[in-house]
């Protein structure tokens, strides 16, 4: 089968589409037939040595999570799924398996391919509804995920101010249009403010120009954890600033002990609770242009998800 393949720890102009053995479904698994991947931070994380030392990569590497397809292979003792089922989803390397804290996650062989296998047994994979098409649905997990903890941690009221730093990206441009206030500040390129405006921004500011208070929410999606010090001063006292960066908060990265500092992750949804969310897809790629789709991402400025489709 056709694949992106990393050969070792570098950037991504060494990565190549090439061809592998098809993987096949084990017991407790099944394969899939991948109808599109979208990308993340965490596959050129990995596949550049990010996290090298303590994850042990099998080279050729085949990176992507996120994923919707057909099930074509279903492994011994698996009655969640059958053969020909839609699903979606995203998966974790197999390399990572037991780093994580979620109770049962889903390794998968790699989701930029013709072919992937999954742990079955996961929330982190659900049947495709009829209402969300192929892309949609590979654009929307990881993002999805995020974005539905976010929301459901922050509590943002309709009377209240956000601000959202990292609008941009694969969750800002999802979690746009899902935040229901009255006020909605995000941080923006200038030849980007008319798109985010379009998805829920009702201003737009420059990265870094923070507003010089009056906030309620702040909701930061890029910035290194410990350098928020500036966005906690725009925060109204007794306001909420929520991260989903590290390194984990600590109270004298912002020096305000009258504001509220968490980080958000989640452990416990599942992607059949995220359906109703909208991501952004600004770019398509074909399976045999996925090694620049990842080139792309890491070099270009990008808004959104990219999406490849085999």
């Amino acid at each position: 089968m056709k694949a992106v393949l990393v050969h070792r720890h570098g950037p991504p102009e060494e990565y190549t589409v090439g061809d592998i053995e098809v993987p096949h479904a084990g017991p407790g698994q099944i394969q899939v037939r991948i109808a599109a991947a979208s990308l993340n931070a965490i596959d050129l994380r990995l596949a550049t040595g990010g996290f090298r030392g303590i994850v042990d990569l099998p080279f050729p590497y085949v990176p992507g999570g996120d994923f919707s397809g057909t099930v074509t292979e279903v492994g011994g003792g698996v009655t969640a799924y059958a053969m020909g089922d839609l699903v979606f989803g995203h998966g974790i390397p197999r390399a990572m398996a037991g780093m994580l804290p979620f109770p049962k996650p889903s390794l998968t062989t790699g989701a930029l391919a013709e072919f992937a296998v999954f742990e079955a047994d996961t929330p982190f994979i659900a049947r495709r509804p009829s209402t969300l098409d192929v892309e949609t649905a590979a654009a929307l997990p990881t993002a999805g995920l995020t974005t539905n903890a976010l929301l459901r941690q922050a509590r943002i009221q309709p009377d209240e101010t956000v601000l959202v730093i990292g609008a941009t990206g694969g969750v800002g441009t999802t979690l746009l249009p899902a935040i229901k206030a009255g006020r909605v500040i995000a941080t923006a390129r200038a030849g980007d403010i008319g798109f985010i405006r379009e998805i829920g921004a009702t201003e737009t500011i420059d990265y870094g120009d923070y507003p010089p208070g009056g906030v309620d929410v702040v909701i930061n999606l890029v910035l290194p954890t410990d350098h928020l010090a500036d966005a906690a001063k725009c925060l109204k006292s007794g306001g909420r600033l929520y991260t989903i960066t590290f390194p984990p908060p600590k109270p004298e990265y912002i020096d305000r002990d009258d504001v509220r500092f968490e980080m958000v992750l989640d452990l416990a949804s599942g992607v059949d609770a995220i359906t109703g969310l909208t991501p952004s897809i600004t770019r398509r790629y074909a399976l045999d242009d996925g090694a620049r789709a990842l080139r792309d991402f890491a070099r270009d400025h990008t808004v959104g998800k990219l999406v490849v489709v085999p």
